[in-house]
């Protein structure tokens, strides 16, 4: 491993740690977890998907619109590597996606469309709870090496933790709780993306880009100010001269 890698994936925990040290964003430390496998693994992007009360997948999080859109087809199909991930609680890695058309020929079909040409899913879960699963999206051949993969497990365990939190590993009611709250806190978000998008002629990433660094910068939590925006509590035209006056971090 070379020092530059090397600090970068101390830099992605240090991170992580410390955002779970306070009352943390889960929205947040979701969307950094996928944007951090992107950066770090050898793949090109990645997709979360959690579980509701009733075991169904929702979109939680993606490090672009495009996995966004890919993960929501594989919701929609019923099909892919990723629920297979889920139902199974085990690894699935597809190192050629084309070898694999006869099990998901929908999926296979889009991901190709898309330019992937590899998937690696790796399951969430927490003392035998399955939470979801975690999507790394490769443009070539090739399957992902033991220190990535091992890696982006590490990541997904931490993430589960956090989203869990000890205490409440044990009971299902308030894991189910948080998992939904993590749920409609990404439709809040979603929401927002949309809202921005339309009143700033805005490509959906770059109003994503635009809300988390206002965040940032004003100490806010993401969730929360999705929620203002869907709900007009905060202006529009605020969040645009944020972003024409430039953010401390993009």
């Amino acid at each position: 491993m070379n020092g530059n890698r090397e600090r970068d994936i101390i830099d992605a925990f240090v991170e992580l740690s410390h955002e779970l040290v306070d009352d943390y964003d889960v929205v947040e430390m979701l969307s950094r977890l996928t944007t951090s496998c992107a950066a770090l693994l050898d793949v090109a992007s990645a997709g979360l998907l959690l579980a509701d009360s009733s075991g169904v997948l929702h979109l939680a999080a993606s490090s672009s619109e495009r996995i966004a859109h890919l993960e929501l087809f594989q919701l929609q199909r019923d099909e892919g590597p990723c629920l297979d991930c889920y139902h199974s609680g085990e690894a699935i890695t597809v190192p050629d996606l084309e070898a694999a058309e006869h099990r998901w020929p929908q999926f296979v079909a889009a991901a190709r469309a898309g330019g992937h040409r590899s998937v690696h899913a790796l399951p969430m879960r927490l003392r035998g709870h399955r939470l979801g699963t975690l999507g790394l999206f490769g443009t070539t051949v090739g399957d992902l090496n033991a220190e990535d993969l091992g890696l982006a497990q590490a990541m997904v365990h931490v993430a589960s933790v956090a989203i869990v939190n000890e205490k409440a590993a044990s009971d299902r009611n308030l894991i189910n709780a948080q998992l939904q709250r993590a749920l409609t806190s990404r439709i809040v978000l979603e929401q927002a993306k949309g809202v921005l998008a339309q009143s700033g002629d805005l490509a959906m990433g770059d109003a994503f880009n635009l809300l988390r660094g206002y965040a940032r910068d004003h100490g806010l939590k993401l969730s929360d100010l999705a929620a203002e925006v869907v709900e007009r509590r905060l202006r529009i035209e605020t969040l645009l001269a944020h972003a024409g006056a430039g953010s401390s971090r993009s």
